[in-house]
């Protein structure tokens, strides 16, 4: 440990406790002083001030380093003062090394322990002798102060101004002496100003920084931004004599705060919707009036028909031919737009002179600050539009290409009439800029709208173009896509012609939007037109269909538990009815989807309780079918959830509406089935909307004759006989030949190889029909027979003489059934 009298060269003086009322010794001189007065610390600060280096001070009285004679009462009332914790501060003379005098503002801090001893830290700065302004040059810095100021009186009265202020106001100095700000400048916010000033008068408590849009004689019609400072003036007594502002010219700063303000808005008000009209009319009324008075935006003919990238231009000769454009919005501040030559949606060809194609292909927008519609170019080239500017004052005008993604888009052009201050190189920026925002939202829109028409020509085309029920149904159907900004859905619909007059109904969804969903409804439409062919019941398509959609997502995932894929099948709803216009029985079932509806023929409608089964794609759970009696001229309804979910996304209330929607009377279904759909989707949604409306009719009982047939090869004589007699009856004597060979081939198999039962029946339904029960479950095979065979050729003959024949499975057994066209009248 060292002892207090030991010397510290270049040591770190410990903070002493006590009040913080030092000095920094950071920056001032600063020294160490025992209770006896002995140096003990030395900083270089105190060597650089008064020249000694510690090795002649430490160790040594501090006294001698005064220029001042030694009073140690003085000194003993300080240290007391210090030991007290209150510190002292003072002007004290020193002498530096050289001799001269200095005098020092020294600060002695509370008193502090170090190393078992009482010191003291004095810091010390060089007093310094103020500078003095002589009074030319405090006139000079007022006057000639690149800010301005004035000094008001009591009554708001102009006493004095400098030359700056006199500058920004464009009054001469004569004028406003003794004149109030109100009298001067009229709608410079004069009277909210003058209150400011009052209320500094009143509360001496100043006003800094408060900025507001003005102008000047100087140049009236443009606005200026100022920012001004007020404070009180008080005279020596006290007593508040004026007020004084102070003005700085912040326009530009104020330009770039709108401009900013303006680009970030522009941003959340145009491009709203992928539309490209819409968003071309929001860009010219975000513009009108706050940046333009007279707004048009013409864009190419590809672009609005959703066809091509820009590529409009093409050789004609050494320069390309002029684009065709369409008006696409237009916005001006007077009612009417009558400076417009043409109105939206009309061809254009507008090119400011002497600009042509090569605007658009440079792309760099123009200027013209002051429009002469007596431009013999003006004239010549556009005279209808050069006799508008002259008729409503056009005077300044900003043309824009409108550019996104190397794409060519359009024009987009800015004129001013009533507004009189005319367009500048700053101006141009924000035309740029907005346009800029604007283009890309049009080509973002342009591009949307093309992929969405891809989509749904895609899906339009791969639902039914015509449907048909042939005499067991009449159907009519309706389909309402998503709303474009949410893309086509995979909806879709099927009525499926099957055997035995039968028909087939089937409405589906699949999950999801865009092409994939579209891709995908097509391949699941696809699969149940090829299920419904092989005569599945309803439960046992569905688990078909079901396994099919598995494969799907395994498929484009790359296979089961593959990584990366985000464009996946992830399932769909389906419900499949086949309705028996013989027995006027419907049986269904459904994955995951809505209920039917039925209308029965008095009006009552019901929703028949059916087990709904698993969405398809989920795998490994069973599809249970139900069966349904309907009264011929019932109403049979299918449809996605989209019709009854609505805005509410309440379903039991969307049921209710569809139930009071379809209990009307009776009516054309077409009509019934557009009525519907626009009384429960009254405006456009984010899901795809289908609806299949079927009308039951019964076959007569004339048209159906069937006879049992015994397991004795020689019944098939009397059979054959029959058969022909009855089709004879009918009228159709063309087809007695090829229904005995039918009849004859078919009943001949079921008796050599199937079971008894046996029966056949004849419907006369679109087409005649032959078929054959029996109670084998045993498939038939059609085979070639060769030359030597005796037998083998039955199904063969069946098939060149029937226009399509096969075989579905009862819960008896199965039938083989054979078709033959109605020959022409």
């Amino acid at each position: 440990m060292n002892s207090p009298n030991s010397p510290r060269e270049g040591f770190d003086v410990p903070a002493p406790a006590g009040p913080s009322e030092f000095l920094d010794a950071s920056s001032d001189a600063a020294a160490v002083l025992s209770a006896e007065g002995v140096v003990i610390g030395w900083t270089r600060g105190a060597e650089a001030l008064l020249g000694h280096p510690a090795a002649e001070v430490v160790g040594r009285p501090a006294a001698r380093l005064l220029a001042m004679r030694a009073d140690p009462a003085r000194a003993a009332g300080v240290a007391e003062r210090c030991r007290s914790g209150m510190g002292w501060s003072g002007l004290i003379p020193v002498r530096h090394r050289d001799g001269r005098g200095i005098d020092v503002a020294l600060r002695v801090s509370a008193s502090f322990s170090m190393d078992g001893g009482e010191c003291f830290l004095l810091s010390a700065r060089e007093q310094r002798p103020q500078w003095a302004m002589g009074q030319s040059v405090l006139d000079g810095f007022l006057t000639r102060s690149p800010i301005g100021m004035a000094v008001m009186d009591l009554d708001l009265r102009y006493v004095w101004l400098n030359d700056t202020l006199e500058r920004f106001g464009g009054v001469p100095r004569e004028q406003r002496l003794g004149r109030r700000l109100s009298e001067l400048l009229p709608g410079l916010e004069a009277t909210t100003i003058e209150g400011l000033m009052r209320k500094v008068l009143t509360t001496r408590e100043p006003v800094t920084d408060y900025e507001y849009l003005g102008w000047s004689w100087a140049d009236p019609h443009r606005p200026r931004a100022y920012a001004t400072s007020f404070f009180p003036l008080v005279d020596t007594g006290d007593s508040v004599t004026g007020v004084c502002y102070l003005v700085t010219d912040v326009t530009e700063r104020w330009s770039v705060r709108q401009l900013l303000s303006m680009v970030n808005e522009a941003g959340t008000r145009i491009g709203t919707t992928l539309d490209v009209l819409r968003t071309a009319q929001e860009l010219a009324d975000f513009a009108v009036p706050r940046f333009a008075d007279f707004v048009i935006v013409d864009l190419l003919e590809p672009v609005l028909s959703s066809e091509g990238h820009g590529a409009w231009l093409t050789d004609a000769g050494p320069a390309p031919v002029r684009p065709v454009m369409r008006r696409a919005a237009l916005k001006t501040v007077r009612e009417g737009h009558p400076e417009a030559v043409a109105k939206v949606g009309d061809r254009v060809d507008f090119l400011p002179p002497p600009h042509g194609v090569d605007l658009l292909i440079r792309g760099e927008p123009i200027l013209i600050p002051v429009l002469d519609p007596d431009d013999s170019l003006w004239v010549t080239e556009q005279p209808a539009r050069a006799a508008r500017i002259r008729e409503f004052g056009l005077h300044s005008l900003i043309s824009v290409p409108m550019r996104a993604r190397n794409t060519v888009l359009g024009l987009t052009t800015f004129a001013r009439s009533l507004n009189q201050v005319s367009f500048q190189s700053d101006d141009v920026l924000l035309a740029r800029e907005l346009v800029a925002r604007a283009a890309v939202c049009v080509d973002n829109a342009r591009r949307y709208t093309r992929e969405h028409t891809a989509a749904v020509t895609l899906q339009r085309s791969l639902l039914p173009q015509a449907l048909t029920g042939g005499t067991a149904l009449e159907v009519a159907s309706a389909y309402l896509p998503a709303d474009a900004t949410d893309g086509v859905g995979g909806d879709w619909f099927d009525v499926i012609p099957l055997s035995g007059a039968r028909v087939g109904l089937v409405v589906g969804d699949v999950v999801g939007h865009g092409l994939s969903a579209a891709a995908s409804m097509g391949r699941l439409r696809t699969a149940v037109r090829t299920l419904a062919d092989m005569e599945m019941p309803p439960d046992e398509l569905l688990a078909h269909l079901d396994d099919l959609v598995l494969r799907l997502g395994e498929e484009e995932s790359g296979g089961a538990g593959a990584e990366g894929s985000t464009d996946t099948f992830v399932g769909a709803t389906c419900l499949y009815a086949v309705y028996d216009p013989v027995t006027r029985r419907c049986a269904m079932a459904r994955a995951g989807h809505p209920p039917p509806v039925v209308v029965a023929p008095d009006g009552r409608v019901d929703f028949p309780e059916m087990p709904p089964g698993p969405p398809l794609g989920l795998g490994g759970m069973a599809f249970e079918a139900t069966e349904i009696e309907l009264a011929e001229n019932s109403l049979l309804g299918l449809y996605t959830d989209g019709l009854i979910e609505g805005a509410d996304q309440d379903v039991e209330r969307g049921m209710s509406r569809l139930r009071a929607a379809l209990s009307g009377p009776a009516t054309d279904l077409d009509a019934l089935c557009t009525s519907t759909v626009q009384q429960l989707v009254p405006v456009p949604q984010p899901d795809d909307i289908a609806l299949l409306l079927a009308r039951t009719h019964a076959l007569a009982a004339d048209d159906v004759v069937s006879w049992d047939v015994p397991v004795d090869p020689a019944a098939v004589a009397d059979v054959r006989a029959r058969a022909t007699r009855q089709v004879v009856e009918w009228g159709y004597d063309e087809l007695a030949v090829t229904t005995e060979l039918i009849v004859s081939e078919l009943v001949t198999n079921a008796i050599r190889y199937a079971e008894p039962p046996i029966r056949l029946r004849l419907l006369r339904d679109s087409r005649l029909t032959c078929e054959v029960a029996d109670a084998s479950s045993t498939a038939p095979r059609l085979r070639h027979a060769r030359s030597t065979d005796e037998g083998g050729r039955g199904l063969f003959l069946v098939a060149q003489l029937a226009h399509r024949w096969g075989a579905r499975y009862t819960g008896d057994g199965k039938i083989i059934w054979a078709e033959q066209e109605f020959p022409r009248p």
